[in-house]
C-alpha cells in the first residue's frame, strides 16, 4: 500500500472512530441535553442517532477498506450502542476478531453482544481472553459483570467468583481511578464497576457492615468522578437494594423512584418503590393495632412469659459480637436506646409475622408490656424458618432502630430491631439451630448496553 493509500485509510478510520464517540457520548451524556422529564424519549433518540450515525460511516467508509477489521469493529459498536441484542453486530465483530485476533476492543464488544444475547459463558470467554492480549480495565470491569452472573454448582464456588469479581473490578480502578465506570458497576449500561461488586459480596457473605460501607463508598465515588453516573438508574436502583436492606428506606425510596424517572419504560425500579410502599403501610398498620390481637387475648399471652423463655440467656452470660463474655440483664422494650444495648436481653410474645415478596427480612412483632409494639427484622435466615403468633422470643444486646420516613406525601414512623441471624434468637426457649441460618442473594437485571 502506497504511502498517500495508508494515510486515507488512517483518516478514514478516525474519522469513524470520532462518529462512534460521537454516538456513544450522545448515549452517556444524554440528560446533560435532555430534562429527566424526556428519560421516555431516551432509548428512541439513541436508537434513531445510531441510525443516522450508521448511514454516515457508510458514506465515509469507500473500497476495499470495507473489510478491514477495525471498519467491522467500528460498525459492530455503533449497532451495539443499544440495549437490545443485534445479530448483525455479532456477526460483524466475529469477522473482526477472526481478521485481527488481538483487537481487543472487539472482543470486548463481542463478549457485550453475548452478554446481552444471554450466553454469559461466551462473554467470560470474550472478556477473559481480551486480557490475554493486553491488559485494559474494559475488560476487567466487564469481567467483573460476568463473574457475579456465571451459573455454579456450589456456593462455594458462587462466593470465590464473587471475590474474584472485586478483585477484577479494583484492578479496573487502579488502571483509571477517574473512570466512574469502574467504581460501580450497572449491569445494563456497564458502567460503575466496584460498587456492584461489593454489593455482590454483601449479599453472597451475610451483609457484612463494612462490606455495605465499601459499596455505598464506591457508589458515591462513581459519581464524584464520573459526571454521567447521577443520570444512571442502574446505580439509583442498586444503590436503592443496599438501602433498603439496611433498613434506611427514605433513601431506598428515593432511590427507586430516581431510577423509575431517569428509565420510564423499566418497570423494575416503580414495582420495587411500591414493594417497599405497601411493606411499610402493612408493617406500620400492624404495629399500631399490635398485630389485631385483642386485648384479652393479648395480657393472657404476656401474662404467659416465663424467666425460662429466655433460655440459655438466664444465666446472665452471652458472648458478644467480639467474643467477650458479658452479662445480660432483663429489660423492658421501652427502656432501649437507638444502637445496640449492651448488656441486655428482652423477651416478648410474637403478636404477627410480616414477609415480603423477596422474603427477607422475615418481620414480626413483639411486644412485652403495655408498651408500644416493636418490629423485629430477622436477615440471613432459610425461607423455611418463621415464628408463630404467641411464641416467645428473646433476643440479646438488640440492636434498635428508630424510623422516620417521608416519603411522597407519607409518612410512616416506628421502631425495630436488628437481628443479623436467627441463631441469636431464642424461641420458647430454645436456641435456633444452624439449619436456620442461610445467606441472602440478591438479582440484578441481566442485560448490558
Amino acid at each position: 500500500m502506497m504511502a498517500d493509500e495508508e494515510e486515507e485509510v488512517k483518516l478514514t478510520l478516525q474519522k469513524l472512530q470520532e462518529l462512534v464517540d460521537q454516538l456513544y457520548s450522545f448515549r452517556e451524556c444524554y440528560f446533560e441535553t435532555h430534562s429527566v422529564e424526556d428519560a421516555g424519549r431516551k432509548q428512541q433518540d439513541v436508537r434513531e442517532e445510531m441510525e443516522k450515525t450508521l448511514q454516515q460511516m457508510e458514506e465515509v467508509v469507500e473500497g476495499s477498506i470495507q473489510g478491514k477489521a477495525q471498519v467491522l469493529m467500528l460498525t459492530g459498536k455503533a449497532l451495539n450502542v443499544t440495549p437490545d441484542y443485534s445479530p448483525k453486530a455479532e456477526d460483524l465483530l466475529s469477522k473482526a476478531v477472526k481478521l485481527e485476533p488481538t483487537l481487543v476492543e472487539a472482543w470486548n464488544q463481542l463478549g457485550e453482544v453475548y452478554w446481552k444475547k444471554g450466553d454469559v459463558a461466551a462473554a467470560h470467554t470474550c472478556f477473559s481472553g481480551a486480557l490475554t492480549h493486553c491488559k485494559n480495565k474494559v475488560s476487567l470491569q466487564n469481567l467483573s459483570m460476568v463473574l457475579r452472573q456465571l451459573r455454579t454448582d456450589s456456593g462455594d464456588e458462587h462466593s470465590r467468583h464473587v471475590m474474584d469479581s472485586v478483585q477484577q473490578a479494583k484492578l479496573a480502578v487502579q488502571m483509571d481511578i477517574h473512570d466512574g465506570r469502574s467504581w460501580c458497576e450497572c449491569f445494563q449500561k456497564l458502567s460503575n464497576i466496584l460498587g456492584n461488586a461489593y454489593l455482590s459480596l454483601y449479599f453472597s457473605t451475610g451483609q457484612n457492615p463494612k462490606i455495605s460501607q465499601q459499596a455505598l463508598s464506591a457508589y458515591a465515588q462513581a459519581e464524584k468522578v464520573d459526571r454521567t453516573a447521577s443520570s444512571n438508574p442502574d446505580l439509583h436502583l442498586n444503590r436503592a437494594t443496599l438501602h433498603k436492606y439496611e433498613e434506611s428506606y427514605g433513601d431506598a425510596l428515593e432511590g427507586f423512584s430516581q431510577a423509575a424517572a431517569l428509565e420510564p419504560a423499566w418497570q423494575e425500579p416503580r414495582e420495587r418503590e411500591q414493594q417497599l410502599l405497601d411493606y411499610l403501610n402493612r408493617l406500620t398498620c400492624l404495629l399500631e393495632s399490635k398485630g389485631k390481637v385483642k386485648t384479652r387475648k393479648l395480657q393472657s399471652m404476656l401474662g404467659s412469659l416465663r424467666p425460662a423463655h429466655v433460655g440459655p440467656y438466664r444465666d446472665g452470660h452471652y458472648q458478644s459480637a467480639s467474643g467477650q463474655k458479658v452479662t445480660l440483664a432483663l429489660r423492658p422494650l421501652s427502656a432501649l436506646q437507638p444502637g445496640v444495648n449492651s448488656g441486655a436481653v428482652v423477651l416478648g410474645k410474637v403478636v404477627f409475622s410480616l414477609t415480603t415478596e423477596e422474603k427477607v427480612p422475615f418481620t414480626f412483632g413483639l411486644v412485652d408490656s403495655d408498651g408500644p409494639c416493636c418490629a423485629v427484622m430477622v436477615y440471613n435466615m432459610v425461607q423455611s424458618w418463621g415464628v408463630l403468633i404467641g411464641d416467645s422470643v428473646a433476643i440479646p444486646e438488640p440492636n434498635l432502630r428508630l424510623h422516620q420516613i417521608q416519603h411522597k406525601g407519607k409518612e410512616y414512623s416506628f421502631s425495630s430491631v436488628r437481628v443479623e441471624t436467627p441463631l441469636l434468637l431464642v424461641v420458647n426457649g430454645k436456641p435456633q439451630g444452624s439449619s436456620s441460618q442461610a445467606a441472602a442473594t440478591v438479582a440484578s437485571r441481566p442485560q448490558c448496553e
